[in-house]
Parts: structure tokens; sequence; C-alpha cells
């Protein structure tokens, strides 16, 4: 058994990382690709935004020639200056069923995490802000929303006896398509509307949705400087995201709640065209982009995958804007489920309010640290 840092320039390195999960998973029912193109982006040092100011580098355990994990390790310094750290985090974590193999990866990554004097390691955390938190840990019997994970049970032991534990969890719930939120939250959003002089700002196409994006960058930096992983979201990285996300969007299931000129919250929608990436095989090209049309105009399911406030509009009814929109998106567009997406257990207020329109939790992310 072989553990080796590979070259992300070398066309054989990057396919066979890319290529383990799909093997990993080829009989899962559930399991859904990423893009294809989104990693080879995300290992691209020239073109990758996350290069500009920190560094990353990418493994795999190999037996008798053939890989069976891989693992991301990522330094980034705009984080730990921000939050006065000294964390590597871990991403892209994928394993066969082998303790040995992903106990040695670890002690790989422990040893590359001490060459750059970081004294922790907490994952599975992204490259850039939208990116999945966690292993699943419960839920395995559904399928993953847009861009979440999904992963075999057995990833919690492997990762606990390799030295990690629970740092964060985050849940995700369900909604179906004819629930009736209480007209107490229709009442409250007009009156928070009415005395605080907020409107709902829709797009009708992609190229509006761009001229806005800078402006969604703020409030975004403004609403999650909590959160786990935070550091400020550049311009650059705001684009990379919104490249990313409009590639398989629609603009109208974005909502942005304004106080006159003032983005003051937001709601992020998404089609969840997860059936038409697994059919695609995660490439776009050639023909793959048709299935993913395809899942855009007869998904039953939506993904909402990110509602915020900014500081100073909090606890004065706004989040009631907020609902009655989710609300009125899924009536609008017709959708038979919605996967309101990974809401952090330490979030009470914004669990205690779903769970108050009718969200079920379903499924559970488990963010780890080791020190």
């Amino acid at each position: 058994m072989n553990v080796r840092m590979i070259d992300p320039a070398s066309r054989k390195d990057m396919k066979e990382f890319i290529r383990l999960p799909f093997d990993l998973y080829r009989d899962s029912p559930h399991w859904t690709p990423p893009l294809v193109s989104d990693i080879k982006q995300v290992m691209n040092r020239r073109k990758h935004p996350f290069y500009r100011h920190s560094d990353a580098d990418f493994f795999l355990v190999e037996r008798n020639g053939l890989a069976i994990a891989r693992l991301a390790m990522l330094e980034n310094r705009k984080y730990n200056d921000y939050q006065g750290e000294r964390t590597a985090f871990f991403y892209y974590f994928d394993a066969a069923n082998n303790a040995d193999a992903v106990k040695a990866l670890f002690e790989e990554a422990w040893a590359w995490t001490q060459q750059r004097e970081l004294d922790r390691i907490v994952g599975p955390i992204g490259f850039l802000q939208g990116d999945s938190h966690g292993v699943l840990v419960e839920g395995f019997e559904h399928p993953p929303a847009l861009g979440q994970a999904y992963n075999f049970p057995y990833y919690n032991r492997l990762l606990k006896q390799a030295g990690f534990v629970k740092k964060m969890d985050y849940f995700s719930g369900y909604l179906p398509g004819d629930y009736q939120l209480s007209e107490r939250f229709f009442a409250i959003a007009e009156r928070v509307k009415a005395s605080r002089d907020f409107r709902i700002k829709s797009f009708r196409n992609k190229r509006e949705l761009r001229q806005w994006i800078s402006r969604i960058q703020e409030v975004y930096n403004r609403a999650f400087s909590n959160a786990l992983g935070y550091r400020p979201l550049s311009e650059e990285e705001a684009v990379a995201v919104a490249d990313r996300l409009l590639a398989i969007s629609d603009p109208r299931l974005i909502k942005l709640v304004l106080k006159g000129d003032e983005i003051v919250g937001f709601l992020f929608a998404f089609v969840d065209v997860t059936a038409g990436i697994r059919r695609a095989k995660g490439k776009m090209w050639p023909w793959g982009w048709r299935h993913i049309l395809r899942e855009f105009k007869r998904s039953e399911w939506v993904n909402i995958n990110g509602t915020g406030l900014a500081p100073g509009h909090r606890g004065v009814g706004a989040n009631a804007v907020l609902y009655t929109e989710i609300a009125n998106t899924i009536k609008a567009h017709g959708f038979k489920h919605a996967d309101v997406v990974q809401i952090s257990e330490k979030n009470a207020k914004s669990m205690g309010d779903m769970q108050a329109i009718g969200v079920q939790w379903y499924k559970k992310h488990r963010v780890y640290e080791k020190y």
C-alpha cells in the first residue's frame, strides 16, 4: 500500500483522482457524481481563485496499482489570518472500507499539516463558500441534494478510527410541496414589509443576476460571518461561485430582500437536477447537458440552499419574509418536494423556525476535527 501526493498538472494523476469515487459508487443508486469540470477547475492552480491566497495538495492511497482512497488537504491562509487560527482543512475524502488505508492517508495528511506549522485538521470543508460541508452520517436511504455529499455509512467509523471527533453537525430537512404555511407567517411578513419598507427582488435571467453578484457578495459576507469555515468572500471567488451555480440554476429561484436599494436578505433555491447529473455521469460534454436540461423541465424537487439576513435586520420578523418566499417559490413553480439544505445545529433560531414551518429533518452531515 502506497500513499502519494499527486501532481495535479499530470493528466494521468488528475484522472485517477477524479475517477476513484466513480468506481467506488458504481453500484450505488443514490450517489451523484460531481461535475468533472468543477473538480478540474479546483485542481488548476493557475486559474482557480483559491490559490491566489492559499494552497492545497491532493493525495491517493494505492494498493496493487489501484487507487483505494483519496484526499485533498487545504491550507486556507485567508481563513487562518481572519480567524487567528492554524487550521488545515480536508476535502474530497473518499475511500474503500479499509481502515489501514484511511489511517495511512491521514497520517500523511497530519505530517503535511505539521510541516506547515498548522495544529489541527477540520473537515470536510471545501475550497469555496457553497461547497458541501461534512460527511453524511444519517439519511443514507435518501438521494443527496444538488452539490451535497453522499457517502457510505462506514465513513463515520473510518474517520473516528483515524482519530477524528465530531466538531459540528448540519441538518437537512424535507418539506412536501403541498404543505401549508401558517397564515400567521404571511401576516407577519406583510407587516414587516410595510413597516420596514422591504420588497422582494426577483430575476428574469442570468444576465440580470450577474449584475448583482458583487452586491450579493457583500451581504453574503455580512450574513455568514459567524459560520464555520468563514472568511470574507472576494469578488473573484464570488464570480467563481456564481459561474458554477448559474451553469445549473434557474435565476427565477434566486430572491433578494431589499430595503430601498440595500440588500438585507436572500433566498437561494435551485431545481434539483441530480438525476440528470447521474445520467450524464458528471460530464456536461458532449451530451451530458441534454440530460441536465431535461431534468430542469421535469424535476419535482427544489433545493433551498441558503437563506440569510444581514445583521441589524434579524429578530424583527424579517425571517417571516424569507419563509413566505420559500412557500411562494415552491407553490409558484409547482414543486412536489423541497429539500432544505444544511442548517447548522448551532443555529438554534433557524432550526426552530424551520421546524415551525413544517420541515422534517431527515439527513445529517458531520464535520470532524483532529488535534
